[in-house]
């Protein structure tokens, strides 16, 4: 218990540094505290707590930005008071938030004009953008199916097992059928051949996704918009794609630019991506971008001006702070086109040599491919599920995590660990980790082959003299007769597991 007394100008006090005389008592942790304590107790107590919380730097698991400059951190701070939603009263942050939005439109090669604004919003995050998206889609179809006599009550979606746990949400919250494509060994995205099958007239589109998070792969998204064209002339129906770009909408437009998988395509009616991901901003900010105004039906959008003029909204909730929308800015001005494509080569190529140290150890099979998103998905050449798990838990005490998860059904028995290697995850950390990697290697081996004997013991149980009275009777005699000594599996059998990723 350290306690630090201060000298001040206008009166002597005890000014707590590490702990105090008035916290010495437990602090409450689920009632509201009956006595004030001073700021710098308040402060020390939780900032001590959250020593415990793991690096976020060494978090390999989430694709989540871990690292802004520190000249974003300070507009951060500074705009950390403001309420984006207050849209008159800040109308530089709004004037922010649409220059982001025709960035990131042009950037995905929305067919606007100069002149034109694009339509689209900032989110808290792909999940509230691909709601929003949902719901645009399941509305314009409804109006479609009213307007030609049509039951509009069984709404359905399209797209793979691979899919994020965000689809499954909308599906669930908004009453929307989603009809999955199942993985299959080998290939573990949706297949685009399987999905257009499963799409009928009641779909109201088919989510692609570019950056699977399982593996980082990007669907096939033109050959999608190829024969989902096809079958749209032939049923007559008008069945559009919406694409998932959360995790690889930064990466594409720097490392792959001739890749057709935006507004080019022209069934790709809205496409959704992460700030907080490859856009390089702390979380949460998200975007969801429309191909044009008609793709976005009126009357999902709220007018209010309780505020102080009319403003237009489409948002699943109101109040939200500006700090991010501020720093996806100043992401967008500070790196520019050629800071962006620096950035992520440097992820690949550090995703390049985790990779090769991993092939070298020879001990994992990679499933990610080299073009996607910067990350290493790779697997036991054993296939044992509980060796993943192990690796895992070893790797933990180093200070790294790496998620273990099991695949989607139909390639469950498959358990695969992940690497995200993100902007502050260069080639020195990638080396540490591999050193890591060795070591907890070692020590998973040597735990697997050297399993806790058990003795097996067999006995016989000889009676005792008889007692007249029988509740002093003695127990009867156990006798071994022979023991051996057996083996034992000491591995960790789990069952079910992760299977959907998270933003």
């Amino acid at each position: 218990m350290v306690l630090t007394i201060v000298q001040r100008q206008e009166e002597e006090s005890l000014g707590p540094i590490f702990a105090s005389r008035y916290v010495q008592d437990p602090v409450p942790r689920y009632a509201l505290p009956e006595k004030s304590i001073s700021k710098d107790a308040a402060y020390q107590i939780i900032h001590d707590e959250l020593l415990l919380d793991s690096s976020p730097r060494l978090n390999l698991a989430s694709f989540v930005t871990t690292w802004m400059e520190p000249e974003c951190d300070k507009l951060i701070i500074e705009a950390i008071n403001k309420n984006y939603a207050d849209m008159d009263e800040y109308p530089i942050t709004t004037e922010i938030q649409n220059r982001c939005v025709n960035i990131i439109a042009r950037l995905f090669n929305s067919p606007v004009n100069e002149k034109e604004s694009a339509v689209g919003v900032g989110t808290v995050g792909s999940s509230e953008a691909i709601m929003l998206a949902g719901l645009a889609f399941k509305r314009r179809w409804q109006n479609r199916r009213r307007a030609q006599g049509k039951p509009c009550d069984k709404p359905n979606i399209v797209t793979g097992a691979n899919v994020q746990v965000c689809w499954e949400k909308f599906a669930r919250y908004f009453e929307v059928e989603i009809k999955e494509v199942k993985l299959r060994d080998g290939f573990y995205v949706m297949d685009p051949v399987k999905a257009v099958e499963m799409v009928d007239e009641c779909t109201i589109c088919v989510a692609a996704i570019l950056g699977s998070t399982l593996t980082g792969e990007f669907e096939d998204i033109k050959l999608l918009d190829d024969l989902l064209a096809r079958k749209n002339m032939r049923t007559g129906w008008d069945t559009p794609i919406h694409v998932d770009a959360a995790s690889g909408g930064f990466i594409a437009p720097f490392l792959y630019p001739e890749l057709q998988w935006d507004f080019r395509l022209p069934l790709v009616k809205s496409i959704n991506v992460s700030g907080h991901k490859f856009g390089l901003v702390y979380a949460g900010v998200g975007w969801v971008i429309w191909r044009n105004k008609e793709d976005l039906p009126e009357e999902l959008i709220f007018h209010i001006n309780y505020l102080g003029a009319d403003q237009p909204t489409f948002t699943l909730n109101f109040s939200k702070g500006s700090s991010h929308i501020i720093a996806q800015y100043y992401q967008f001005l500070r790196l520019g086109y050629e800071g962006y494509k620096n950035v992520m080569k440097n992820c690949m190529e550090s995703a390049k040599i985790l990779r090769q140290g991993l092939v070298q150890i020879g001990c994992f099979h990679i499933i990610s491919k080299e073009k996607g998103v910067p990350l290493v998905a790779f697997s036991f050449k054993d296939g044992k599920k509980s060796s993943a798990f192990k690796l895992s838990k070893i790797l933990r005490r180093f200070g790294w995590i790496v998620p273990a998860y099991t695949l989607p059904p139909d390639v469950e028995h498959m358990t695969v660990l992940r690497v995200v290697v993100r902007e502050d995850f260069g080639r020195a950390m990638v080396e540490k980790f591999l050193s890591h990697m060795k070591i907890a290697l070692k020590e998973l081996h040597s735990v697997m082959e050297a399993p806790i004997p058990t003795i097996r013991y067999t006995i016989e149980l000889k009676p005792c003299e008889a007692a007249e009275d029988e509740a002093l009777r003695p127990l009867p005699k156990v006798v071994v007769l022979s023991q051996e000594v057996e083996p034992v599996d000491r591995s960790i059998h789990l069952s079910g597991g992760k299977t959907k990723g998270v933003c």
